[in-house]
């Protein structure tokens, strides 16, 4: 219900101010430029995000089936885990398909409300990836640091707070930064040097003041993205000082190795997105950044599953049981 509420408040504001946009500043198009302008790399890029995609697609759809069919894995650890795979369907849903569209077809346009759908579902999901994060962080922490207390604290209804309170913020931010976006002016025929809408992008095309739209998307940064890392910090120097004092060297390995997987998905994110948010903030090279972005909005999310399988005992013995085919 919160989330049909925040979608038709949205976009029935979406829908009213684009009328008034398009009768204010003519633009009822955008231009998705894409990776490359080059025609000859189009039908290799096409190939490579689609394969990646459905890769990401079928991956994260085998941890969900493999998580929901195995009552071994009916865990608060696996159950933040399939909440994630779900998320990174969902994130890379928002820009891959459409991307693959205009290739296909040759057409680079993009309609003002799908612009702004395109970047506030965006921001959801990728808000939510970032919340699933740090929760699951915490859930190693009190695993391994509060191990006797563990089934008390994380019980299911926790757990499901937990998700519930991150799809929230999740979405209040999104609506929050997707909205000041609505009351920007856009001058005509504007090009995105981009493969999807993305926010800091739409704000540097507009012609209007955007300062308030920049004081918003840093302070949203600072406190939905540094939050949430901070609390990943905290929780693996906690994880690590409680390790430190387990006397035999099987112990530690036994303990540790629940949190690899984790910590490989975490590093991966958090170092690729926030790699090209500072280098665009240094060179300002739009095509750098696009290029680079491909890297958290397209590579993680297809990693993920190959990283939580490979590393996890439990998840082959639920994939062998589900395929007959054992995971190296």
């Amino acid at each position: 219900m919160l989330l049909l509420f925040f979608s038709f408040f949205f976009f029935s504001c979406s829908h009213h101010h684009y009328m008034e946009a398009g009768n204010d500043t003519g633009i009822s198009d955008f231009l998705l430029l894409g990776l490359s302008e080059d025609p000859e790399l189009q039908p290799l890029i096409f190939g490579l995000f689609l394969s990646m995609y459905l890769t990401t697609v079928v991956g994260n759809l085998v941890i969900i089936l493999a998580v929901s069919s195995d009552s071994h894995l009916h865990t608060p650890m696996y159950y933040f885990l399939a909440n994630l795979s779900f998320v990174d369907i969902c994130f890379t849903s928002t820009t891959i398909p459409k991307m693959l569209w205009n290739i296909q077809t040759q057409n680079k346009v993009i309609t003002y409300a799908g612009c702004i759908t395109q970047m506030y579902f965006f921001i959801i999901f990728a808000g939510w990836d970032d919340f699933l994060l740090a929760v699951m962080a915490y859930d190693r922490f009190v695993a391994i640091c509060h191990p006797l207390h563990y089934m008390v604290i994380m019980n299911p209804q926790f757990c499901g707070l937990l998700v519930l309170m991150s799809w929230i913020l999740s979405v209040l931010n999104s609506t929050l930064q997707s909205f000041i976006v609505l009351w920007l002016s856009f001058c005509t025929e504007v090009e995105i040097p981009h493969f999807f809408c993305e926010l800091n992008q739409m704000i540097q095309l507009a012609c209007s003041d955007t300062f308030s739209n920049n004081m918003v998307m840093y302070f949203a940064a600072m406190l939905l993205a540094g939050g949430p890392l901070s609390g990943i910090i905290y929780s693996y120097s906690k994880i690590v000082s409680s390790i430190r004092r387990i006397s035999s060297g099987k112990g530690k390995y036994k303990a540790f190795s629940t949190c690899t997987s984790h910590l490989s998905v975490v590093s991966l994110f958090f170092c690729t997105s926030l790699g090209v948010y500072l280098s665009s903030a240094v060179t300002q090279n739009s095509h750098t950044s696009a290029v680079a972005s491909v890297m958290y909005t397209v590579v993680t999310p297809m990693l993920n599953p190959f990283i939580y399988s490979l590393r996890n005992r439990d998840i082959k013995r639920a994939l062998k049981r589900i395929t007959g085919i054992p995971v190296m």
